[in-house]
């Protein structure tokens, strides 16, 4: 058993270090971290009335980090916020071109990971991965609780 636990730590591991490095490439271009990669990408594909609120659920970030995240973006003039609590966030002209490059380049490389992959294998591995991870999820909650 701790032989699988090493092998699949290790996967992930090496997974994520990967997207992480092909994040920062992308994001040296424009000068961005990866925080920002996910706010961008989330307001450009849920564009209707989204809120602080709704883009710490969505990724799964706290809200002082989403916070510091808007800041910097409003900053570099790459999002535009109403003022007033559940304001709206939008994309500028300058935040869309950005986003769009993003989730090309992600399209790109997700496609490129699973290029040996039919549907219904890719289609299983994104079920799997979404079991286990709710699987982790509920043994971190069962711990917290039992603290």
């Amino acid at each position: 058993m701790i032989q699988r636990y090493t092998q699949f730590k290790a996967a992930i591991s090496r997974i994520d270090k990967c997207i992480q490095k092909i994040e920062r490439q992308e994001m040296e271009h424009f000068g961005l971290k990866g925080p920002h990669v996910q706010c961008l990408v989330a307001i450009h594909h849920h564009p209707q009335e989204m809120t602080a609120a709704q883009l710490c659920r969505i990724c799964d970030k706290d809200k002082a980090a989403i916070s510091r995240s808007l800041a910097e973006l409003e900053e570099r003039g790459l999002i535009c916020r109403q003022v007033g609590y559940r304001s709206h966030l939008t994309l500028t002209e300058q935040g869309r071109a950005v986003a769009v490059r993003i989730t090309q380049t992600a399209e790109q490389a997700v496609a490129a990971a699973s290029l040996d992959f039919g549907e219904a294998e890719r289609t299983a591995f994104y079920q799997a991965l979404e079991r286990i991870a709710g699987n982790l999820q509920n043994i971190c909650e069962e711990r917290a609780r039992s603290l």
